[in-house]
């Protein structure tokens, strides 16, 4: 009998990557992990005729275009993969009979709450970026209503660019950097998030609609590279600034915590903890032992 093929497309990008290095280790699955050349998503032709030819059981989509200031000039770019995409394979999903988990963002909210978000508020993105992923939302529920819709929040690994990757790199230049503290968060460690997507898969009971994943706690940027600071044991001084001293072409939440209480319940899942998360990636990095 043929194994369950899991198709996971933005194979280059940090979640892409971790969701490969965890499903090599799982013989049950066949796996293929495409990026734009392979497959390109918006295309719903290719689309179909990839599903038609490959029959996945499973789609994790994991493209997405990140370049959140970029977005703001390159709206068509950005809409193209983070809401046609999103849709296209929604609908290839449903008609070919797969399972579809899309991954989005807390950039659809404003970041105006004073507590953590929940799943049912309603989005308000105050960026390109954000509103791109809205409607990828959007057209995900709309074409495949079996879908499961994971939204996360200041994503990092071992792989690609990213805010950890980057204070490490700065901290070694500099003798000093400013970070903002006024913008409100948790971390997510790309191999935590991979690990709860497999492990959604792997549960028996298929429940469909949004879910928020992110590590626990509660931090600012400036709190986030202090840590990576201590951990990595530089002499490097970090200095709190607010946003408003860091202006950048796209807005971001000053409150983006996600209540992740929904997945937790739902799939039996635990989530660790951003510092202990954060450690392993240090190792991972070769930063720390």
């Amino acid at each position: 009998m043929a194994k369950p093929l899991i198709l996971i497309t933005g194979a280059h990008g940090q979640l892409g990557n971790e969701l490969q290095v965890l499903l090599r280790r799982l013989p049950m699955y066949d796996v293929v992990a495409t990026d734009r050349d392979d497959l390109p998503i918006q295309d719903e032709a290719a689309v179909d005729a990839w599903f038609a030819q490959h029959q996945p059981a499973y789609v994790i989509n994991a493209a997405a275009y990140t370049a959140v200031d970029k977005a703001e000039s390159d709206q068509d770019t950005a809409m193209l993969i983070n809401a046609t995409g999103a849709g296209v394979l929604a609908a290839a999903c449903n008609k070919h009979g797969a399972r579809f988990i899309h991954v989005s963002t807390d950039y659809v909210f404003n970041g105006s709450s004073a507590t953590p978000y929940t799943e049912d508020q309603p989005t308000d993105p105050i960026s390109v970026y954000g509103l791109t992923k809205q409607k990828g939302e959007e057209l995900t529920r709309n074409n495949d209503p079996q879908s499961i819709i994971i939204r996360t929040a200041w994503v990092y690994s071992e792989f690609g660019n990213n805010f950890v990757k980057t204070m490490l790199r700065l901290m070694k230049e500099r003798p000093s950097i400013s970070v903002v503290n006024d913008q409100i968060g948790a971390p997510t460690y790309a191999a935590d998030l991979a690990a709860a997507i497999i492990h959604i898969i792997d549960k028996a009971a298929w429940t469909p609609g949004i879910y928020h994943y992110s590590n626990q706690g509660r931090i600012s940027w400036y709190d986030f590279a202090v840590a990576i600071r201590d951990l990595s044991q530089s002499p490097c001084e970090v200095n709190p600034i607010p946003t408003s001293q860091y202006p950048t072409p796209a807005k971001r939440p000053a409150f983006s915590l996600l209540n992740t209480n929904k997945i937790q319940t739902t799939f039996q899942l635990s989530i660790p903890q951003w510092e202990q998360s954060l450690k392993r990636c240090l190792h991972q990095l070769n930063i720390i032992t």
